[in-house]
C-alpha cells in the first residue's frame, strides 16, 4: 500500500491545502492529512477544530484521514508506517526551506519526501495571509471552501 502524509498547521485549510490534497489523493492509496500541534505558533483554530473542518471538506475523498501529532512528523510516519511525506511548493523560497527538511527527515528515517507544485491560482496563497486579509475585512471567499469561509468570518468577529 502506497500511503502518504500531508502534514500542516490548516489554520484554516485553504484551496490551496485542498488542491494539494485531492491530486495526492489520486496517487496515494491512503493520504493521512497530519494537522500538526505546535505549542508555539498562535492559532485561530483549536486542534480539535481544525481536524473537523478538514474532516467535513474531504469527505469525499474515500482514501483520505485526518489526524494529529504532536513532535516530529518522522516519528508519525514511523509509527504509521508511512513512506511518504508530500509537501506543496508555491515559490522557489518554500523549495529551499522543504530541501533541508527532507534532506533531514531522509537521514532520520529513510522516508521520502515528494514535492508537488501548487497550481498557479494559489501559488501565493496561505493560511496566514487569508487570516491578516479577512481581518481587515478584504475578501478571501473565492480562497477558501465555503464553510471554512464561514467559519473564519464567524471566529474574527467573535474576536473584534
Amino acid at each position: 500500500m502506497r500511503r502518504a502524509v500531508y502534514p500542516g498547521s490548516y489554520d484554516p485549510v485553504t484551496n490551496g491545502h485542498l488542491d494539494i490534497i485531492g491530486r495526492t489523493a489520486l496517487v496515494a492509496d491512503e493520504l493521512v492529512v497530519a494537522v500538526m500541534i505546535n505549542k508555539n505558533k498562535k492559532t485561530l483554530f483549536s486542534v480539535e477544530e481544525r481536524v473537523e473542518m478538514l474532516r467535513d471538506v474531504t469527505k469525499h475523498l474515500p482514501n483520505v484521514r485526518v489526524d494529529t501529532w504532536h513532535g516530529l512528523l518522522v516519528d508519525y510516519c514511523k509509527a504509521n508506517d508511512i513512506k511518504v511525506i508530500v509537501k506543496g511548493l508555491r515559490a522557489v523560497s518554500d523549495f529551499d526551506y522543504e530541501l533541508q527538511m527532507a534532506q533531514m527527515n531522509h537521514q532520520l528515517t529513510s522516508v521520502e519526501t515528494l514535492f508537488m507544485p501548487t497550481n498557479p491560482l494559489y501559488s501565493f496563497l496561505s493560511s496566514s495571509l487569508v487570516k491578516e486579509v479577512a481581518t481587515y475585512h478584504g475578501d478571501v471567499a473565492h480562497l477558501l471552501p465555503e464553510t471554512i469561509h464561514a467559519r473564519l468570518t464567524e471566529r474574527l468577529a467573535e474576536r473584534a
